[in-house]
């Protein structure tokens, strides 16, 4: 039985895979079984932040399998206990509370802000605002969470208590004097929702107002965050400061890690027992979060701030692209010809791209060699190409 029949008749069938199968790689290439060569722009949907089989990465993991592979968070493992350290370190955060992915983050996020709320204004407010568009996960509660009602439809009943506002004061005003909010969840680019980049002055205004009202801010940084902005956090190019941020995807560099970070207004609202996760906080991750995350220093960000520029430049005006969304090496094409088009042309061409909404949507490696991201822009714009 070959692989794709064997993948057919056993694997739940959740996913509309291409026919591709990827054996191999180094960095931003990766190879099919018949040899065949592909630029990848997609990282893994913005998890092997340094490419596929990265040196350092593969070190510092099989490192710490030697020693120990994982243990109860009943005790102490070095890893998890630095990682910690440094998240706090580069973004000024108190705490951090570790799961397996984004959803989870996330899950941990909106339970800090129930509680948060609880403790300090009483059970009855606990309703949390989302914005149109947004992606928040696949659990019952982020896809509560998840303002996109095509992801509600069959799935009914969802958790109670989230609403979906659009990224205006007016409608967050309203919605705070309408109901008793917990916190305002956002995401600084909405990925899943088309790589769509909230407006500066909402982001801040929302902020002033969410400080003024005791509402928590909480920033999804699970696509965003770890770099693939520009910036460690995207929040960051904001100006502004969250009460509590979500990441996962590039933080372990390819392994299961998510994170909550926690900032000192609600460092101390989870207690014990309040919160766990089996598997949060495991060394090998951890340890393959560290040799990430020491790696995205100043010079790594003005890297990854330029190679977006060059990709802006070849990309604005070219013929078939109508327009290019988000920041850094999270970037979204709007097309004359239909996304899926185009990415199904990319694949024959042996460049590796994503879709998001109505977008060709952009997320290589961090370290991508420029010439090989120029390589790749080459063939995207010729295949967006629309005239003769």
């Amino acid at each position: 039985m070959d692989l794709k029949t064997l993948d057919s008749a056993f694997v739940a069938p959740t996913y509309r895979r291409f026919p591709l199968e990827i054996v191999s790689g180094s960095g931003s290439v990766v190879f099919d079984e018949k040899g065949s060569r592909y630029i990848d722009l997609t990282s893994g949907i913005g998890v092997t932040a340094f490419g596929v089989a990265d040196p350092v990465w593969q070190e510092a993991v099989t490192a710490q399998i030697g020693l120990v592979q994982h243990m109860s968070n009943l005790y102490y493992t070095a890893p998890c206990a630095k990682l910690a350290a440094l998240l706090c370190e580069k973004t000024g955060f108190e705490k951090v509370f570790f799961s397996n992915s984004g959803a989870e983050a996330n899950e941990c996020a909106i339970k800090v802000a129930r509680k948060y709320a609880a403790d300090n204004y009483g059970s009855d407010r606990f309703t949390i605002a989302t914005l149109d568009g947004s992606f928040h996960g696949r659990t019952l509660t982020t896809l509560a969470a998840t303002g996109q009602e095509h992801y509600h439809e069959l799935f009914q009943p969802l958790t109670p208590g989230f609403i979906h506002i659009p990224p205006t004061m007016d409608a967050l005003k309203a919605a705070a004097k309408e109901h008793k909010l917990a916190a305002l969840m956002i995401e600084c680019i909405q990925g899943e929702g088309g790589v769509i980049d909230l407006p500066q002055d909402f982001v801040r205004q929302a902020r002033a107002f969410t400080e003024e009202n005791d509402i928590l801010l909480i920033c999804d940084e699970v696509q965003t965050g770890n770099g693939r902005t520009g910036a460690l956090y995207a929040y960051m190019h904001y100006g502004i400061t969250p009460d509590v941020v979500s990441t996962a995807k590039g933080l372990a560099g390819g392994l299961p890690l998510g994170a909550t970070l926690l900032s000192e207004k609600v460092q101390h609202t989870l207690g014990y027992g309040d919160h766990g996760s089996t598997f949060g906080g495991n060394p090998v991750c951890c340890a393959a979060a560290l040799s990430v995350l020491q790696r995205i220093d100043d010079a790594l960000l003005t890297d990854v701030r330029t190679k977006s520029d060059r990709l802006r430049a070849a990309f604005e005006g070219a013929d078939g692209i109508v327009s290019v969304s988000g920041m850094g090496l999270m970037l979204g094409l709007k097309t004359v010809k239909p996304a899926s088009e185009i990415v199904a042309s990319l694949l024959d061409r042996g460049v590796l791209c994503l879709t998001a909404k109505d977008k060709v949507r952009l997320l290589p490696a961090l370290n991508i060699p420029l010439e090989l991201l120029l390589e790749a822009a080459e063939t995207i714009k010729d295949v967006c190409r629309v005239s003769a």
